[in-house]
């Protein structure tokens, strides 16, 4: 009798009560990699399970003060190992892949959260962070708040097709070789949930864009990402392209700069930027 039922005491604790043995074998040492998978660790409060985080993770201003792990897309297996993780919570495009084959090889835990540029997508993520975090209550209550908060503000951004303004979202602006956001692009989204047109929706990706094909798309405005403290871009230099020059929006000087993680990571605050996109393009009440 005793050899058949001969399990430990805390072997008996964690069969009779499951929650247990999950919050027993939850990760303790995670390597973050992902701006929004980040943001949303910490806003499920497990940010003290963190050991590392990737350079797209800029927020909140706390995670700034974690290892650095590298670019998301450009991760060394020997720096992720340093740091002992138990665990990488990686958005899904991390790589390259032979490095993340690298790390599987050792036995390290690697879970992928979806990507996508819409409510449906963001809840995903926090959904998927919550499983893996244990966090199951926290993510669906965060998910559902997140949801109602970016349905109110992208209903509150929506205009008539006729009024809406044409947004070049530029990549990058070097040598007079411009990098712009075409379909199925996380800016392409967020121009839209804000109640803008895609001035270059009908190319795919991010695609160098000709001095034709930016006459032809008649911009209004134009748009691009804060680039750190003393590296933003003005708006006599972004005009000062020849081909720039000669857009609608060079003749108003119409140009936005916001933070990238917080304009295209599509998480937690991802209807604060809908908002502030929409105030930028139409004024304070869309």
């Amino acid at each position: 009798m005793m050899r058949r039922t001969g399990l430990s005491l805390a072997a008996l604790v964690l069969l009779a009560f499951p929650a247990l043995a999950s919050e027993a074998k939850a990760p303790s040492r995670i390597v973050s990699v992902g701006g929004a998978v980040t943001e949303i660790v910490y806003a499920l409060g497990a940010e003290d399970r963190l050991v590392a985080r990737d350079s797209t993770s800029t927020f909140p201003a706390e995670a700034m003060a974690l290892p650095d792990a590298g670019y998301m897309r450009a991760l060394s297996a020997e720096g992720v190992m340093a740091m002992k993780p138990d665990l990488i919570l990686a958005i899904d495009g991390s790589g390259p892949p032979d490095q993340l084959d690298v790390l599987r090889s050792t036995g390290i835990r690697i879970e992928t959260v979806p990507e996508g540029y819409d409510g449906k997508a963001i809840t995903t993520k926090i959904e998927t962070v919550g499983a893996v975090l244990g966090k199951e209550k926290e993510a669906k209550a965060l998910a559902e708040k997140v949801t109602r908060d970016l349905d109110a503000a992208a209903a509150a951004a929506n205009r008539l097709e006729a009024e809406r303004k044409r947004v070049l979202f530029i990549l990058s602006l070097q040598d007079g070789r411009i990098q712009a956001a075409g379909r199925g692009t996380s800016a392409e989204a967020i121009i839209r949930l804000a109640g803008g047109t895609n001035a270059v929706g009908g190319v795919d990706g991010y695609k160098a864009i000709t001095p034709e094909a930016l006459a032809s798309a008649k911009p209004d405005v134009i748009l691009m990402m804060s680039r750190g403290a003393g590296h933003a871009a003005s708006a006599d230099q972004v005009f000062g392209d020849p081909a720039l020059a000669l857009t609608p929006a060079a003749q108003t000087k119409s140009l936005v700069v916001m933070d990238g993680l917080h304009l295209l990571g599509f998480g937690p605050r991802t209807a604060d930027a809908v908002r502030e996109l929409s105030a930028a393009l139409y004024g304070s009440k869309p």
